[in-house]
């Protein structure tokens, strides 16, 4: 391209925080000057007394090739010839106090491999998409009414080379790929894979807001597995980090010697939890800076949606806080003002801007309106996690079967407000990290009974309103806690009973897909009705999901003692099948239930005109329809 200098337009979107395309202008591209080839340089650093790009092509001198300063603007600029794809470089930014820092670039579209961390001057616009009709019809997908479901992926763990090496980009797609069609997802939720310099962080102290990270391949080497995923229908998910970043001297903490990202003080720009900064939000240039981000990984790799990390630490100023530890708004309140309109901003730009793309909250909190339109007082955002489901459920799924009678309410609480936002379910990788045990741990009992308590777990979800989120693992019964350095225990799929859970998986997301009454409403509350919640005695419960005039009913129960001749109201009279039972011996079950057609009694039941008489598996569900 031919545009070796910045324009005054592009400055000005910048300073005003709504230049869109920022990665096209700031960081290291590659265009000609006057005929001649090589790569423009440019950086924010408005505090800065000098600036030079130092690099492998000048031998790392921080003196020869000396920046110039665009007045008013805070933006540094140069163009040196002859540079090409692949070179290394940084900035050697001098500050007012006349300290000389050696810094990366905020906008670096390419990385070393840690622990190194030099920018890699990197080529865009060539890679050969085949994902057109996906996207075409990403553009007018009604995803409120549509399957959900979501497989959570830590690329560095999920399996390792025969050599006890990470996969690469392409290998993940080779491998993963044909196992989320196998399973049945509908997405794939990729941990942050955006640079970052400490393994153990699972990318969440992110250093390269513009760069996936090199310990998988090139950025074409992801392109590649986000466009095989969209080849075969597979949407592609990004963790996406917006709430903190980490101290290291080489990134972003005081980037030209200020706090130029984030707050001076410490009671606004520091996370003690942590050991991060906290983004100022409030200035137009970080705003840009962030906005970018999102919407490079929408544009540059088609990425169609980002999870937004610990949203509920940038709306709370006492997030995590004691009194005297944080400063209250210009109201005296402690929400982020800023960081309230950041949000928004974000979730209006990345929906009008790339129609069919989610935005996720993940928000712990019972902050209002977090799925609702910002015009009504929302943050904008399509969905959030449903964090009260997901302990409710696990803190009830840990009680000992004979005092679950006891913990009804855990089960039954959770639809007085299931549909005041667009909830995802997430049993994600923090349910299985820091001392938390695997799920299938999770579950009390023997064996038997931890493996169909799991089957349970799984089926409850997958017919409860909202989408649905499991982490890598989950689907087969990882026995042992995660741990990011090694891959999964696969081995234990040479188990039936792990086959068996793997089988239920598979086929809980079929179902989900092919009803529309478990998707087609997952949202309002007209997809939802209550049989009876009140039977805490025997810790039963059963519901209907229905949408479209379609209907699914849903029996579970919670002990491990089977309940023969159990009478359920149904909303309709004729034969009803059983479609799905966790108890099944093709899961490693005991095979209770109901294997043949039944016909509903015209006797009146649970204020139904008609009922069946059934018989429930000992921690087991069982999903009906009527016959069609």
């Amino acid at each position: 391209m031919e545009s070796p200098t910045l324009s005054d337009f592009d400055l000005h979107l910048f300073n005003e925080g709504r230049h869109w395309h920022i990665y096209n202008v700031l960081g290291a591209h590659i265009c000609k000057n006057k005929g001649t080839e090589g790569v423009r340089f440019a950086v924010w650093a408005p505090s800065a007394e000098a600036v030079s790009v130092t690099g492998d092509f000048n031998g790392w001198s921080t003196s020869s090739h000396r920046m110039a300063l665009h007045d008013g603007t805070g933006v540094w600029s140069l163009f040196i010839p002859g540079i090409t794809a692949g070179a290394l470089y940084k900035f050697s930014i001098t500050t007012s106090a006349g300290r000389q820092l050696l810094k990366t670039d905020p906008y670096g579209q390419s990385f070393e491999l840690r622990p190194a961390n030099a920018a890699v001057v990197t080529e865009r616009g060539y890679f050969g998409w085949g994902d057109g009709d996906w996207l075409s019809k990403r553009g007018h997908w009604n995803w409120q009414e549509a399957p959900v479901s979501v497989y959570e992926v830590h690329a560095a763990s999920w399996r390792h080379h025969g050599s006890g090496r990470w996969l690469t980009y392409r290998e993940l797609a080779d491998q993963l790929v044909p196992y989320v069609i196998e399973m049945g997802f509908t997405h794939i939720e990729l941990l942050p894979v955006t640079e970052h310099p400490l393994d153990e962080s699972w990318g969440y102290q992110t250093t390269g807001y513009y760069a996936p990270t090199s310990r998988f391949g090139s950025p074409d080497d992801l392109r590649y597995l986000v466009d095989q995923c969209h080849r075969h229908d597979i949407g592609v998910l990004l963790d996406w980090v917006p709430g903190h970043f980490p101290t290291d001297d080489h990134a972003l903490a005081r980037f030209d010697g200020t706090a130029l990202y984030e707050h001076e003080d410490p009671r606004r720009g520091q996370h003690k939890d942590w050991g991060t900064l906290i983004y100022n939000y409030g200035r137009h240039e970080v705003r840009n800076f962030l906005i970018g981000s999102a919407l490079f990984w929408l544009d540059a790799f088609h990425i169609d949606g980002l999870r937004v990390d610990a949203v509920a630490s940038m709306l709370y100023l006492n997030y995590s806080r004691k009194e005297g530890e944080w400063l209250p708004n210009i109201h005296g309140g402690h929400e982020n003002l800023e960081a309230i309109n950041f949000l928004r901003e974000l979730n209006r730009v990345c929906q009008e801007r790339f129609p069919g793309t989610l935005v996720i909250a993940e928000e712990s909190t019972s902050w209002p309106a977090v799925t609702r339109p910002p015009e009504l007082g929302g943050l904008g955002f399509n969905l959030k996690w449903n964090m009260g489901w997901m302990h409710d459920t696990l803190a009830y799924f840990q009680q000992d079967p004979v005092y679950r009678q006891y913990h009804h309410d855990k089960l039954t609480f959770g639809l007085l407000y299931a549909f005041s936002e667009n909830f995802m379910l997430p049993l994600s990788h923090d349910e299985v990290v820091h001392g938390k045990g695997s799920l299938i741990n999770k579950m009390p009992g023997d064996d038997w009974q931890k493996r169909a308590s799991l089957r349970l777990l799984y089926t409850y979800m997958f017919t409860y309103p909202g989408a649905k989120l499991l982490f890598m693992g989950g689907e087969f019964g990882q026995g042992r806690e995660w741990c990011e350095s090694r891959e999964l225990d696969w081995e234990l799929l040479a188990e039936p009973a792990h086959q068996g859970l793997q089988k239920l998986v598979q086929d809980l997301n079929k179902l989900y897909c092919r009803e529309v009454s478990l998707h087609g409403k997952d949202f309002t509350p007209r997809g939802f009705e209550w049989i009876d919640c009140h039977d805490s005695p025997q810790s039963v419960i059963s519901y209907l999901r229905v949408a479209d005039g379609e209907s699914t009913l849903i029996v579970i129960n919670f002990t491990p003692v089977p309940r023969h001749h159990y009478r359920i109201g149904v909303p309709q009279s004729g034969t009803w099948l059983e479609i799905l039972n966790s108890d099944s011996e093709y899961y490693g079950g005991s095979n209770v239930g109901n294997p043949f057609p039944m016909v509903a009694d015209d006797q009146p039941w649970m204020e139904r005109d008609w009922s069946l008489e059934l018989t429930l598996p000992p921690l087991g569900a069982v999903v009906l329809r009527p016959s069609s």
